[in-house]
């Protein structure tokens, strides 16, 4: 048995979360050389020695002894317990101890501390708090944080799934396993017409960006770990961007945009039954049955007690300050909401992070909203149950009642922006810089024409398969995928060379009744595809970029990463992405849905001069290349213009339509997206498989 110890051995605390640190872990079965201090309470009889001669891997890792840290808070979180961000006492709780893992003063200390932690603490408050640590903590940022999919598999797919896992493994040797099919619609069917967007809300990759996001963006945590450039703004834009294009799919399923849930005293048409089995609580993630109403939370064993009139009046002082223009900070001073920093201190009082401008004043509108939902099936404890998928990070956004309650929170966010100065033609013009054409290029396509499929791909379910044999056994999922395409675009730069910003966007180009767009609706619903710097030599410019390229999005295999196949060295940028930049949208999910006759879009390009978008501080470096939700790691955001420009606020007089809207350095182009309903298996010729009578 070899006897290791680096910042690799952390990866280890997260396989199989539930079984303890002494019995084997990953593919090379190493184990945890424990003292017997560190041993819960039931194994100590049996002694370290005892448990290594039974459970002895390949792989013999020491632990350090240490002074044994303060665990009181984190353990107020039972063992076999639901966590929930969203509740305060849980945040608390993640809080401490992330706050004892980045205090240990080097990495000895800090695995050793992990080990301890591992086989008592909350399997789901351990492994959040771990991650977050891992991702700020000098000496291991650069470790890949495994995807939550394979850690926990019980919040992404049919419970179902785990008996037939369990009865593969214990019966079929490893590789000779076949991949378990999760069922396209096994949370409900089309006589629920929400159920016809369930691909897009019950999505890995956008459930694991969610998850991931708040990840690298925690509320509460050391000020130093939260208060991150432009983190209240980017709370805004990210779900800006995710009620856009949810709301984008809606239209091309012929379903209505998002209603706003404003009124929390009526009953909420939307039920949803989410098939989750919990393999740490041995319980189902509650339903919630239509018309349900949201009811006054008094919950003691949750440590939590408000209100809706609690919500009510946070909703309304936030309002307030809005229309006036000023916040009051918990110091009784005013701070005015500028026209450049105003919505960043908005999303940190609606978020309500620890460096909210005042707690006590505002409240904690955003996150108590998620519990009031998610508790409303037993808002003062009767039955005993959870909350459901609302209360987690990790599952919320696969609830339709997500994007309502979010839909309200835009609300706020757009409220400011309609009180700021519109751009003036000058702000958005680039004088002497004219797009002459824009085009989209398609594999096998007609131009200007995007196409999505249906794809199968697998996922490793191993490392959440707490007590069951050794190797890999896969889950197969079905997910919206796109043709590969290209952007080609002419633009004529009548002057000196110069850089600029090329900013692409799509929209829907009619409305739920087929009519054309207003523009101030429009604006709202402009998904960014990609945003990127060019080099504008003078005269004529050719720019060519492919989807692939995109900065909002991260490629399939980082989403669904396995970190030990196809591995980049050890120390090279390309190992530096792999490892920390798991936080972006989908790849997989750039394109939305469209038609089989071929929805109907507005593609907008735009370039804008890099003189006034550039950001001195900012340095480009790892995790760049998915900046327009994440930002980059370790460095501020690397565009001055706000978050969504240039469709963050109401138009100038006179631009109600977006062919009025438009300077010359900017164009529009009519796109259709055609969805060719057929499914695609894993690891085949896409276009063979498309092109079969």
């Amino acid at each position: 048995m070899s006897v290791s110890t680096s910042a690799k051995d952390l990866l280890y605390l997260f396989d199989r979360p539930t079984e303890p640190v002494f019995m084997p872990k990953g593919d090379v079965n190493a184990v945890f050389d424990v003292p017997e201090e560190y041993l819960v309470d039931r194994y100590k009889p049996l002694g370290p020695e005892g448990l290594l001669s039974r459970f002895g891997g390949d792989q013999k890792i020491p632990v350090k002894k240490i002074t044994l840290p303060d665990l009181s808070l984190p353990l107020q979180v039972g063992r076999r317990e639901n966590f929930s961000l969203f509740l305060p006492y849980h945040r608390k709780c993640a809080a401490r101890l992330i706050e004892i893992f980045m205090g240990m003063r080097n990495l000895e200390d800090f695995i050793s501390a992990s080990v301890y932690c591992r086989d008592r603490v909350n399997p789901y408050l351990f492994i959040y708090s771990l991650s977050v640590a891992i991702l700020h903590r000098p000496d291991t940022k650069h470790l890949p944080i495994p995807s939550l999919c394979e850690v926990f598999p019980d919040k992404y797919m049919d419970g179902a799934l785990f008996a037939q896992a369990k009865e593969e493994t214990n019966i079929v040797p490893g590789g000779q396993r076949q991949p378990l099919e999760i069922p396209r619609d096994y949370t409900g069917s089309d006589l629920d017409i929400e159920h016809r967007v369930a691909y897009f809300r019950e999505d890995l990759g956008i459930n694991l960006h969610h998850w991931h996001w708040h990840l690298v963006y925690p509320n509460d945590a050391n000020r130093d770990i939260v208060n991150k450039d432009r983190r209240g703004e980017l709370f805004y834009y990210m779900h800006q961007q995710i009620l856009a294009r949810y709301n984008f799919e809606r239209l091309c399923n012929s379903l209505g945009r998002v209603k706003r849930l404003i009124n929390w005293r009526e009953d909420m048409e939307e039920g949803y039954f989410p098939k989750l089995d919990s393999l740490v609580s041995s319980r189902v993630w509650p339903p919630r049955f239509a018309n349900t109403r949201i009811r006054d939370i008094n919950r003691e064993v949750d440590q939590i007690k408000f209100d809706i009139q609690d919500l009510e009046r946070w909703r309304d002082r936030i309002f307030s300050a809005i229309h006036s223009g000023v916040v009051v900070n918990d110091e009784g001073k005013s701070v005015e909401l500028t026209e450049s920093r105003g919505i960043d201190i908005l999303g940190n009082i609606v978020e309500s992070s620890v460096i909210s401008a005042n707690k006590n004043l505002y409240g904690d509108l955003h996150n108590l909203g998620h519990v009031a939902i998610a508790l409303c099936h037993d808002p003062e404890n009767k039955n005993l149950e959870t909350f459901s998928v609302m209360g987690d990070t990790a599952t919320a956004m696969r609830d339709p009642i997500f994007y309502r309650w979010h839909a309200f929170i835009d609300d706020l966010f757009q409220e400011h922006k309609n009180t700021l100065p519109r751009y003036t033609e000058d702000q958005l013009n680039f004088p002497g810089v004219r797009i002459k054409s824009a085009q989209i290029i398609g594999e096998n396509l007609s131009p200007n024409t995007l196409a999505t499929y249906w794809q199968k791909s697998d996922v490793d379910l191993s490392r959440g398969l707490d007590f069951t044999p050794r190797g890999s056994v896969y889950a197969r999922f079905t997910h919206l995928q796109h043709v590969p395409f290209k952007y080609k675009i002419e633009v004529e730069n009548n002057g000196p060379p110069k850089a600029g910003t090329l900013r692409i966007f799509i929209s829907p180009r009619f409305d739920e009744r087929q009519l054309p767009m207003l523009f101030r609706d429009q604006k709202n619903l402009f998904v960014e595809m990609d945003r990127f710097k060019v080099t504008l030599k003078s005269k004529m410019n050719i720019i060519e970029r492919s989807s692939e390229d995109s900065t909002v999005t991260i490629p399939f295999e980082r989403t669904f990463r396995n970190l030990d196949a196809n591995r980049p060295d050890e120390g090279s940028r390309q190992a530096d992405q792999f490892n920390f930049c798991g936080c972006g949208w989908p790849h997989h999910m750039l394109v939305p849905k469209g038609t089989a006759d071929g929805y109907p879009c507005t593609l907008f390009v735009m370039v804008s001069d890099y003189e006034q978008d550039k950001v001195s501080e900012s340095r480009t470096g790892t995790c760049d290349d998915a900046f327009a939700y994440c930002g980059i790691r370790d460095s501020v955001y690397p565009d001055k213009r706000s978050m969504g420009f240039p469709f963050d606020r109401q138009p100038r007089t006179g631009a109600n339509d977006l062919r009025l809207f438009m300077t010359p350095n900017m164009i529009i182009q009519d796109v259709t997206i055609v969805h060719n309903n057929r499914t695609v298996s894993p690891n085949m010729n896409m276009a063979v498989q498309m092109n079969r009578p």
